[in-house]
């Protein structure tokens, strides 16, 4: 270990200089926007073909006031639940970005869903796993938490998710690896932490975990399993966009109901 390292340095109950609220308060300022809050239950769409097919279809119209520079927010509403949903957050400094401006524009409850690589090899391609912990393989979480192998999941949300998704395929529990250098997984890397339980591979859970858990917002991680290493056949196979859909509906069902009961 180097003598002085800066991911490492942190004071991590020093008060911020640059704030979300600074953010919002200059966008909205910039673009005359109102100061309505986003809907409360939103969903980080990491890969974003979902979001392009549902305004491609008519299902998902921009959410004006949403304050950011950096993307566009759509609102849904499917079964009668209502959603606001970001596509594109991809990776832990992103993601979070975007989480703390939608903390303090008034959301309840984020629900991520991201494309994952399989670390367990006796997990089905395509499959789910409900992220009840991370291993912490990036640095955003560092800006929020003391270093630490992995973070856990601040919300109780898991049991909701998973039994909304079991009706999609089969869906797991537990720990995934978040990185921000998916061009850097090692085959000692994948073994390893296959060895320690691990499921899945992405890059947002564990940052988002973080920010969560110090600023005391609801999260809620879903990785779709579709691709590995060890894997001979089709890679990238998401399914239809009608599977596309049934995930956002199982989404927005485990959060609807983790929205009554709290």
């Amino acid at each position: 270990m180097p003598e002085s390292c800066p991911l490492f340095d942190h004071v991590l109950d020093a008060p911020s200089a640059f704030t979300p609220e600074d953010l919002v308060d200059a966008v909205r300022e910039s673009k005359g926007l109102p100061g309505i809050s986003v809907p409360a239950l939103c969903v980080l769409d990491f890969d974003g073909d979902l979001t392009d097919w549902l305004v491609q279809q008519g299902m998902a119209t921009p959410f004006l006031p949403w304050a950011c520079f950096h993307t566009t927010m759509y609102v849904v509403e499917i079964e009668g639940v209502r959603c606001g949903i970001v596509a594109r957050t991809i990776g832990g400094p992103y993601a979070v970005l975007i989480a703390e401006q939608l903390r303090v524009s008034g959301v309840q409850l984020i629900l991520g869903i991201t494309s994952a690589g399989r670390i367990a090899p006796l997990l089905p391609l395509p499959s789910f796993v409900v992220a009840t912990g991370a291993v912490r393989d990036e640095g955003t979480s560092m800006h929020y938490l003391p270093p630490s192998e992995t973070v856990l999941c601040p919300t109780p949300i898991a049991d909701l998710l998973r039994e909304e998704f079991l009706q999609l395929g089969t869906t797991k529990q537990g720990t995934v690896w978040t990185t921000d250098a998916p061009y850097r997984e090692t085959g000692e890397q994948i073994q390893r932490h296959a060895a320690a339980g691990v499921l899945a591979v992405e890059m947002q859970t564990a940052s988002l975990f973080a920010f969560a858990s110090v600023k005391k917002v609801h999260v809620g991680m879903v990785a779709h399993l579709t691709n590995a290493t060890d894997h001979a056949h089709e890679q990238f196979d998401k399914g239809t966009e009608e599977d596309g859909l049934a995930i956002l509906r199982a989404l927005l069902r485990a959060g609807q109901k983790f929205l009554k009961e709290t």
